[in-house]
């Protein structure tokens, strides 16, 4: 189904929707509300959100992704591709693969874990103190006596670590698409 033609303006709008969509929701959960909501919430309460909004945001940005490569790719077909635009489906098809992989496994690994967290903090009486950063010697006393929750939080490091490793290289991915974009605009 690959065309030579050129894009419609409804087309173009809708590429540059879907990209400048899922660039504006990678900064603001990755760089505004996570701060924001650590320096207001309790531990559970931001955790919670965290465990309910992440795997929206992972599965949308999938799917902007998603239609960002195959828009892209089907005016772009790939026997007439330059360097440039190889490059450019390259760094689609990277983005929607790891988008994909945060969203189906790293994200949701990384909720449930916390959750099982959730429910042996609130036994210690756990969880209520405002900010990630408050009480810290009570959770690495429980990391002591407490075997599982001590593998759990090794898991959830593990697991955050990666799904930030992800969210990075996909924020890389589009700054390089709305680069790209740009470089191709006729005027503003």
């Amino acid at each position: 189904m690959p065309t030579d033609g050129e894009p419609t303006v409804t087309v173009k709008l809708l590429q540059l929707l879907l990209l400048s969509t899922y660039w504006g929701m990678q900064i603001w959960v990755t760089f505004i509300s996570s701060f924001v909501m650590d320096n207001h919430l309790n531990r559970h309460t931001f955790g919670f959100i965290q465990s309910r909004l992440v795997p929206f945001y992972l599965h949308l940005g999938s799917a902007c992704a998603f239609f960002n490569l195959t828009i892209y790719a089907v005016y772009h077909p790939s026997d007439m591709l330059d360097d440039r635009e190889a490059f450019q489906i390259f760094i689609f098809f990277v983005s929607v693969t790891v988008a994909a992989v945060n969203a189906q496994w790293f994200g949701q690994m990384t909720s449930e874990i916390m959750a099982d967290m959730h429910l042996i903090e609130q036994a210690c009486g756990l969880g209520q103190d405002i900010g990630l950063s408050s009480n810290r010697e009570a959770y690495a006393k429980l990391c002591e006596t407490d075997v599982k929750y001590r593998h759990l939080s090794s898991r959830l490091w593990l697991y955050r670590l990666l799904s930030s490793l992800c969210n990075l290289c996909c924020i890389g991915c589009n700054f390089y698409s709305l680069c790209y974009m740009a470089e191709n605009l006729g005027t503003l």
